[in-house]
């Protein structure tokens, strides 16, 4: 074992909550030391060097495993999951059935939940939003006061930023940016070093590739 629960208790969620303590050395971690916060043993592993850090709370039938790292104010509830290199922290927010792994960070403000999927080297931050059924990943930044939700998807190395809205089935990918107040909806795609950017609106199965910019009041979709 690398930690044990202190007696040392405190309330989140109608949850009891338990600060934890290790019991070796392990990564920057010595005996002693005293960690976050975790309702039950089996929301962080025993094995592997990841680590619940002072302030963070990990409860419910969340688990963090592998080499995956809380810290900060950030709260990891409901089953979700971080593993592998993955880090929450700030006072991010991971919840319901959410996966954030690889080498992926989720920090500031921001908040993952529902079934979306964060990983490889994606970054979500600030104050964004993924839930219901989204995929970030590949190199991918989602921030600001953006929302990636339904089954929308950011890869490659978009970004997606400001009060910007990628929903529906649409897929953000290439070098693209979606920023400002746009939206990218239904079975759009934005590829290519396009930018969507202003209140544009992206719809139905349009296609924006290249280096194409979208802005202003501008809509585009195919009837």
């Amino acid at each position: 074992m690398k930690y044990k629960l202190t007696e040392t208790t405190k309330q989140s969620s109608g949850a009891t909550l338990y600060q934890i303590q290790a019991l070796k050395d392990f990564g920057d971690v010595k005996a002693g030391d005293l960690g976050g916060w975790i309702e039950k043993e089996s929301n962080l592993s025993q094995d592997g060097l990841c680590w619940v850090y002072v302030y963070a709370r990990v409860y419910g039938d969340a688990r963090v495993y592998g080499l995956a790292e809380v810290y900060g104010d950030a709260q990891v509830s409901g089953t979700s999951r971080v593993f592998d290199n993955a880090k929450v922290y700030g006072r991010a927010r991971v919840s319901g059935y959410a996966r954030v792994f690889g080498n992926a960070e989720v920090y500031g403000d921001a908040q993952v939940s529902g079934n979306a999927r964060v990983f490889d080297n994606a970054r979500v931050s600030v104050n964004a939003l993924v839930f219901d059924n989204a995929l970030v990943f590949d190199n991918a930044l989602v921030y600001g006061n953006s929302q990636v939700f339904d089954n929308a998807q950011v890869f490659d190395n978009a970004k997606v930023a400001g009060y910007a809205r990628v929903y529906g089935d649409a897929q953000v990918y290439g070098n693209s940016q979606v920023f400002d107040n746009a939206q990218v909806f239904d079975n759009a795609k934005v590829a290519g070093y396009a930018r969507v950017s202003g209140c544009a609106l992206v719809y139905d199965n349009a296609h924006i590739f290249g280096h194409s910019k979208v802005y202003s009041d501008a809509q585009v979709y195919t009837s």
